[in-house]
């Protein structure tokens, strides 16, 4: 059971990297948010659980992608839109740490509504923008 469930993992890894390696800028993005979002759901799991080792390492991957969305912001274009996003990234690993550090469920489902609401206006744009980006 253990051996199916790693080749799984793999295979799930290496379709993710296939993609990344096709997709749009704009997909990259989507795909940094499906990531996080995904990697809060397990830590959320694992916390339930009382599974620590998991929890914690989640919640650093998690913390990882917010990083790459928040340096892959573009300063040069809405640099007003482009600081509010980088403050509430910024806020968002915080609560990541704080809901590891405490066990605390609500700090990581307020995170996953955070980036499924900024996830949901990025979905939102429309395909000729996307290409123009």
């Amino acid at each position: 059971m253990y051996a199916m469930r790693r080749e799984l993992n793999q295979y799930r890894e290496s379709g993710h990297m296939a993609e990344a390696s096709v997709a749009s800028p704009h997909r990259l993005v989507q795909m940094l948010f499906e990531g996080a979002l995904e990697r809060i759901a397990v830590a959320r799991g694992a916390m339930q659980q009382g599974n620590i080792r998991m929890k914690g390492e989640k919640v650093g991957q998690a913390i990882t992608i917010i990083d790459g969305l928040r340096a892959s912001l573009d300063h040069g274009k809405g640099v007003d839109l482009a600081e509010k996003l980088e403050a509430l990234y910024e806020y968002m690993n915080r609560r990541l740490l704080e809901g590891n550090a405490h066990n605390d469920l609500a700090a990581l489902d307020e995170v996953s509504q955070l980036l499924r609401e900024i996830k949901s206006g990025w979905d939102a744009i429309p395909e000729l923008l996307r290409r123009a980006s």
